[in-house]
């Protein structure tokens, strides 16, 4: 089957497109910019196909020209015509969880919904399937009422429309499965609000995706509404102590009803990796409860459901692994302002800027070298006076910025759109081993770093490692001037120790067996 999948660079479009390449169907991704869908995470240099460890190849050998990408904006519906007729399925797969504009979320994602809507009446697809949220209360966040309200605009198609709804999904690189890992990893203790008293349904990345594929072409599916969900209706208390069992750890929680959701917001807006609007958005919905009433899926598609702690054990494994085929990360807004950063900033400045450029000559492999660049950050750190980047890192989520907390999606792969701390991935060029970030941080100008490797004629090799700033008004020329002599010892400091790091074991605290039928 020819089939289209719009949000393709989000955290489920990603894990869903491995799975129907090794199922011989031909996918169509629909993205803003081209630029922001890297075929590398599907195939490997040779073209052969990229099959993760717990992905089965059920038909032949998926090749790059079984994964076609086009462009189109949503909000323009002029943009759509692009949308090939001769699609069978098409997954609508846009939401905006984490838009900083508040006000106007539910505007835009309805709006997204009419103009696919519209343009897939054209097209000869038989069926559209939904992923959406349980939303079986009556006082519903505006958030979940916004997911309904999209389920409502995509029937105005006239195409069978199959409509998934899950509750929390837990796997490697979930929003969900990061906020809880880091609130029982980071606090013994927490003083936490009523709202973990809640009940929910929470499943395996791994059976939201079966059940995503297994609905296609069912015509007992059309036009039906099913929540999806594990085995087991826990509250999210009882989901952190579940994550704290299986990493063998001691927590304590006490809940109070006096911390509203402005303050549960940046509770763990301060804790977790998430930032603060994907928080308000998850706090909002908190208060419903999220349990699976309406159809029987499985009846239609029997499948052997993963348990809480079998799901949360499966995701530590993946990670352990650095096999993270997708995070909630890459899922970025409609109106990102990363397309607006990527298209003013790929390319580095080289007028009315201040540098820094520090090069290094040396003997060893020039891959290994490589290799110290492509794991920056993260776990691995910036390589020296790491103290002094997370005391910059604090410094920055104390005045609104990111901080450190996102770390990286994976701690030996990088593309273009990951985050990595507080940098966002703007070029990497594994191959000719070239490295570009763009500062994310609350900063009185634009930053740039670039590291780039070559081999020499003299038969050494060299690192050029280059800091780009580019100020806004006196404010940041003052701040490049002040920071100049700790620039001297932190950059140079970096660059040697990129150099001569030698590689050392860092997946101390996460499970060394692996899991009997390890979900992706």
């Amino acid at each position: 089957m020819k089939i289209l999948i719009t949000g393709a660079n989000g955290y489920i479009g990603q894990r869903l497109i491995l799975s129907l390449l090794s199922q011989g169907h031909k996918i169509v991704c629909l993205v803003r910019e081209a630029y922001r869908f890297d075929k590398k995470k599907f195939f490997n240099y040779d073209g052969s196909f990229y099959l993760p460890d717990g992905v089965e190849l059920k038909s032949h050998e998926a090749k790059p020209e079984d994964l076609e990408v086009i462009t189109g904006d949503l909000l323009d519906p002029n943009s759509l015509g692009n949308i090939p007729e001769d699609i069978d399925i098409a997954y609508y797969l846009v939401h905006s969880m984490s838009t900083k504009n508040r006000n106007d979320f539910d505007v835009m994602e309805i709006e997204c919904a009419r103009n696919f809507s519209q343009a897939i009446k054209k097209t000869k697809a038989q069926q559209i399937i939904y992923l959406s949220g349980i939303s079986n209360d009556d006082n519903l966040s505006r958030h979940l009422s916004s997911r309904k309200h999209v389920e409502e605009v995509l029937k105005e198609s006239k195409i069978p429309l199959t409509v998934l709804r899950a509750a929390i999904i837990i796997g490697s690189g979930s929003a969900s499965f990061e906020i809880i890992r880091d609130l029982v990893e980071k606090l013994p203790f927490m003083v936490a609000p009523k709202w973990l008293n809640v009940r929910c349904q929470p499943i395996a990345v791994r059976n939201v995706i079966q059940y995503m594929t297994g609905v296609i072409g069912k015509q007992e599916c059309y036009d039906k509404v099913f929540d999806i969900g594990g085995p087991e209706i826990l509250t999210y208390k009882e989901m952190l102590f579940g994550y704290a069992r299986v990493r063998g750890l001691k927590r304590w929680i006490i809940t109070l009803p006096v911390l509203t959701p402005r303050l549960s917001a940046y509770w763990l807006h301060f804790i977790t990796s998430t930032n603060y609007a994907l928080a308000r958005t998850l706090v909002s919905s908190l208060k419903n409860e999220v349990v699976c009433k309406l159809g029987n899926i499985q009846e239609i598609i029997p499948l052997k459901l993963i348990n809480y702690e079998d799901a949360i054990n499966k995701a530590l494994y993946r990670i352990s692994r650095d096999e993270i085929p997708s995070s909630w990360r890459d899922a970025l807004n409609i109106k990102t302002a990363f397309c607006n950063i990527f298209a003013r900033n790929a390319h580095v400045p080289r007028y009315g800027c201040f540098f820094d450029i520090r090069t290094v000559e040396f003997d060893r492999d020039i891959d290994e070298v490589r290799d110290n660049v492509w794991m920056i950050g993260g776990k691995r750190g910036w390589y020296y006076f790491n103290w002094a980047w997370k005391l910059r890192g604090n410094f920055d989520k104390l005045i609104g910025g990111v901080g450190l907390r996102r770390g990286r999606r994976a701690d030996k792969d990088l593309q273009v759109g990951d985050a990595v701390d507080f940098w966002r991935v703007l070029q990497a060029d594994y191959e000719n081993r070239y490295l570009v970030l763009f500062a994310e941080m609350k900063l009185p100008g634009e930053a740039w770093l670039e590291f780039r490797l070559e081999k020499l004629d003299n038969g050494k090799n060299k690192l050029t490692q280059k800091a780009t700033f580019r100020p806004r008004g006196i404010l940041g020329r003052l701040y490049w001037y002040a920071l100049t002599p700790i620039h001297f010892f932190i950059f140079q400091g970096m660059a040697n120790e990129i150099v001569n790091y030698q590689r050392r074991d860092f997946y101390t605290a996460l499970p060394a067996q692996k899991p009997e039928a390890h979900a992706h």
